[in-house]
């Protein structure tokens, strides 16, 4: 390359010491003429193969969810209605963010710390479920008197509107988690809905996979279930059509029989 500077480098530069600080402009630009004139043209790294076994793509499952048994599925006009309120309930929470968040809390509402996931079991599930699930017993009734420590904290919008969106994508994955591997309860499917109302457009990656998981156990689930009766069953529904129909996740939609 052409030079741009007129800096001697001639003999002098042979006692130059590289290992000390520069005393002044001159030498410092002798030094890095010489270190430059030192380096190959063509670099390659030395990488270490078995350093990389452990890094290896993951190959996630594609699969479309469970095909809803017979009249088990929602109308297609149902779909597009709680879609319709979903999106009037995003907008609101969109709306008045900042005046709920700048709500005091209530001196009972203990937030855990962003890492604790399983505090944020106990604060969403409280105690009932979350202690009954670790003991395989999720029947336990909860306690005639509203103890939040007892039977969870709801999603006020005082609580979520504080939530900021990687705590919001955080708490999905540590909730859907929890799912795949437990039985539905009312207390997951509250937060389930406010989490999605906070949830923002454009989806990253990470939220597109998470939401596709959920809807997939949901139809999982679904697929078990004996009667149209279950009380389940509407929840399920719901949470599919919104990641299917407002997320666009369509080839998870549920499709008119």
């Amino acid at each position: 390359m052409p030079r741009l500077l007129p800096v001697e480098f001639g003999a002098s530069a042979e006692v130059l010491d590289m290992n000390g600080p520069p005393r002044n402009p001159r030498e410092y630009l002798r030094q890095v003429q010489l270190e430059a004139s030192q380096c190959p043209e063509v670099v390659v790294a030395q990488i270490d193969p078995k350093k990389l076994k452990k890094k290896q793509t993951i190959n996630a499952s594609v699969a479309g969810c469970h095909a809803a048994p017979l009249g088990f599925s929602p109308s297609l006009s149902w779909q597009q209605h709680q879609v319709s309120t979903f999106s009037g309930v995003r907008q609101s929470i969109a709306k008045n963010r900042t005046h709920w968040s700048s709500h005091t809390l209530d001196d009972n509402v203990l937030m855990p710390k962003l890492t604790d996931e399983e505090g944020w079991k106990r604060f969403c599930f409280g105690e009932t479920v979350y202690l009954g699930a670790s003991s395989g017993h999720t029947d336990a009734e909860p306690e005639p008197a509203l103890d939040y420590s007892k039977v969870g904290f709801p999603p006020f919008l005082s609580i979520v509107s504080r939530l900021n969106q990687s705590t919001v994508l955080m708490l999905l994955e540590i909730l859907i988690s929890w799912f795949e591997e437990h039985d539905f309860v009312p207390q997951l499917g509250r937060w389930l809905y406010a989490l999605l109302a906070c949830l923002e457009k454009p989806l990253i990656p990470e939220a597109h996979a998470s939401i596709r998981q959920l809807a997939r156990r949901c139809a999982q689930l679904r697929s078990t279930l004996e009667s149209q009766e279950d009380e389940k069953l509407p929840a399920l529904n719901l949470l599919i059509c919104l990641v299917a129909r407002y997320f666009e996740q369509n080839d998870l939609a549920d499709q008119p029989e």
